[in-house]
């Protein structure tokens, strides 16, 4: 005979098992947490709906400049996954063994190029020694914080290896991340910039003046991975679905190269 308690238990039991598997419906190994680099808001929010559609899980991303992430992870921040836009900071996690083994990888590529506003009739050729401080005048060049922000750390290496960093850096308005150094350009704030190129690929209100040279400074490489102690399904499975052909696609129609 099933008693009460049985009863209950069995109940209780059944309504579990019908809420985990209801698609309107997500159980908490269904859901996951995303911080990613700035540059990489619209693609990943494309990528986040395709995933959703398709009733793999339910993803939340928070964006910021990668150091601004790492170290918030570093404070406890619910992140399950960590998608940089250079290693420096993945490294920095790595370090700390705030990683889960094994679970990084190397996803994107990208380029640094100089923007300015649509009419701008600046003509830039880059090369070594190339009067960029003279292009500004009395001006400023919007940038990452070359201390921390990524974009303006590889920026700062580019100039560095053209050799005019040293008398351009005063004339630096150092941004909180890569978006706010392009918006500075957008709203005409400043006559020129330094943002990554599917960041300038994004935006009506920027051209491209210049790309930077391959050789100018390191690779750009955006390294993934899951965060130490986070074993939710669907992280592991959106982290997958980062490597998949639907993923790329959307990657590569923002303008980034999938590695």
């Amino acid at each position: 005979m099933v008693t009460k308690l049985k009863m209950v238990k069995i109940l209780s039991a059944v309504f579990i098992a019908v809420f985990c598997i209801n698609p309107p419906l997500v159980c908490a190994d269904g859901k996951a947490t995303v911080y990613a680099a700035a540059s990489a808001t619209n693609a990943l929010t494309d990528i986040i709906k395709i995933f959703s559609e398709k009733k793999m899980g339910e993803i939340t991303a928070s964006f910021a400049s990668s150091s601004t992430l790492a170290k918030q992870i570093e404070q406890g921040a619910p992140a399950d996954i960590f998608l940089s836009a250079n290693p420096k900071w993945m490294d920095y996690l790595e370090e700390k063994k705030m990683l889960e083994a094994g679970s990084r990888f190397d996803l994107l590529g990208n380029r640094i190029v100089l923007i300015a506003p649509p009419d701008s009739g600046i003509k830039v050729k880059i090369g070594p020694g190339f009067d960029l401080t003279g292009m500004l005048g009395e001006e400023k060049l919007a940038m990452g914080d070359p201390d921390h922000v990524p974009a303006g750390i590889y920026g700062k290496q580019a100039l560095e290896s053209l050799g005019i960093w040293k008398s351009l850096s005063p004339k630096a308005a150092r941004c909180k991340d890569v978006r706010a150094a392009l918006a500075l350009v957008a709203q005409g704030e400043t006559p020129l910039g330094i943002v990554y190129a599917t960041d300038a690929a994004i935006s009506k209100k920027v051209k491209v003046a210049a790309v930077f040279p391959e050789d100018s400074h390191p690779a750009i490489t955006y390294p993934v991975a899951l965060v130490a102690g986070k074993s939710a399904a669907a992280a592991k499975k959106f982290l997958e679905f980062l490597k998949s052909p639907e993923a790329k696609t959307v990657f590569e129609k923002y303008g980034f190269s999938v590695r």
